[in-house]
């Protein structure tokens, strides 16, 4: 393959002890989510290998079913907690977070990331998504979950409020003036005053503006929905996508709506999941991947299966059947409900073959195999326009996400598709992406 002038961008996704549903049991494998020490190696695995960010997804409801005993996503760290901790362990890798905006206000949300961006020096970036638990309501004084399309007309709004809060102070608000007694500069702060639909917020933040603008506006939905909110409003895409033609069509049709909004392509980087597992030959990694396997209890795995399609109980069909045919969920993920349902049916798959079937990957790609046949289909991907960068999912967390800083990464910068020094210290300098103007003092910032 030929040398490649672009640069690629990847992301670290942090889940518990690792994206396999049976991580924890593996021998190998610290099976409690709550050990901050296998947060911190990973990172540190990761900044040394150079990737753009971190990632940590999140959700505000524990499981209750009855197989919530035999799977680790009953306790794991609230994200801006565990990432302000490893903040302080790093010095320059991105820390993105997810974080809804069903089930949270936007001066508390501006606040917190504002805060997370000052103390790690600008590598902050938020996950904007609307949630897919339907049992997420029950914790927040509601007897239903919201509907779909109110969801995503909430998160419009709600981004509108964030980033208006953002803005608050001019770059150069603050003197810190000891000898004049002034603070801050008083003709340099705005107040919002917001009055929405969903929300009335007076402002201004409490924190001073970004060192990097703004934190960096991630989002994952691949909806019809979800794909217009991005094409407004995000500058990172996280999506899952199963094959290199569907990614291409994913990749075409949102840089296609950019125009629309007044946005350059290279504005927004989009970058699917992809499920790795390295070895030194494809036998060495299929068997890696094998002992993952091994470990998935079919219930499990039907379990997990039944959550991604967007909270269905799938525990009173059987196990050796197909998949039932499924209404399309208002209240789940709606992409990923689709993928799931178009792979059972072209791989002819039982409930069972395709619970066991997304154990690792979780509907993302997946690619098992040497460093270079992992760094061939990357960079395929990459060059073919399917994708801007990669967010990287492992088995197992640290060792996996070792492997592939060891093995691959040096093969892909060997290839000149992977950076070898960070070049800037902020998550936009990583992700080449420019610094937003402040809206409301546009003057200065020319």
């Amino acid at each position: 393959m030929t040398r490649s002038t672009r640069q690629l961008s990847l992301g670290a996704f942090l889940m518990a002890t690792g994206h396999h549903v049976a991580a924890w049991r593996h021998p190998d494998v610290p099976a409690d989510p709550l050990d901050f020490s296998v947060y911190k190696r990973t990172a540190q695995i990761a900044e040394a290998a150079c990737f753009d960010a971190l990632f940590v997804a999140d959700s505000v409801a524990a499981p209750t079913d009855a197989i919530a005993s035999r799977m680790p996503r009953s306790a794991h760290f609230e994200p801006l907690t565990l990432l302000s901790a490893l903040s302080a362990v790093t010095e320059r890798i991105g820390l993105i977070s997810t974080v809804t905006t069903s089930y949270n206000e936007p001066y508390h949300v501006a606040r917190k990331f504002a805060s997370l961006d000052q103390l790690s020096g600008g590598r902050a970036g938020w996950n904007l998504v609307t949630s897919d638990a339907a049992a997420e309501a029950y914790n927040f004084g509601r007897d239903a979950h919201i509907p779909h399309a109110e969801r995503y007309a909430r998160a419009r709004e709600f981004h509108d409020v964030v980033t208006g809060l953002w803005d608050s102070w001019a770059d150069d608000a603050f003197l810190h003036d000891k000898a004049s007694g002034q603070f801050f500069d008083p003709a340099k702060l705005h107040v919002l005053d917001h009055q929405g639909e969903h929300f009335k917020v007076r402002g201004p933040l409490n924190v001073a503006r970004s060192p990097q603008g703004r934190p960096v506006i991630v989002q994952a939905g691949s909806s019809e929905t979800g794909r217009q909110l991005a094409a407004e409003t995000a500058e990172v895409v996280f999506t899952a996508q199963t094959s290199l033609a569907k990614a291409q069509a994913f990749y075409a049709d949102l840089k296609g709506r950019l125009h629309g909004f007044g946005r350059r392509e290279d504005s927004l980087k989009i970058m699917p999941g992809v499920f790795v597992v390295v070895g030194q030959s494809e036998g060495e990694a299929r068997e890696k991947f094998e002992r993952f396997q091994e470990l998935v209890e079919p219930q499990v795995g039907i379990a997990l299966l039944g959550r991604m399609l967007g909270n269905f109980d799938l525990s009173g069909y059987p196990a050796d059947g197909p998949l039932p045919e499924l209404p399309l969920t208002e209240n789940g993920q709606q992409s990923r409900q689709k993928l799931l349902t178009e792979l059972a049916g072209a791989e002819n798959l039982t409930l069972a073959q395709l619970g066991r079937r997304i154990a690792g990957g979780r509907g993302h790609y997946s690619l098992i195999g040497t460093p270079r046949q992992i760094a061939d289909e990357l960079q395929a991907w990459f060059e073919e326009r399917a994708a801007d960068g990669f967010n990287v999912l492992v088995p197992h967390l640290p060792a996996g996400l070792e492997d592939f800083a060891t093995q691959v990464v040096p093969e892909l910068q060997r290839r000149g598709l992977f950076r070898r020094e960070y070049q800037g210290r902020t998550l936009r300098d990583h992700l080449g992406l420019s610094a937003p103007q402040n809206r409301f003092f546009t003057q200065e910032n020319r």
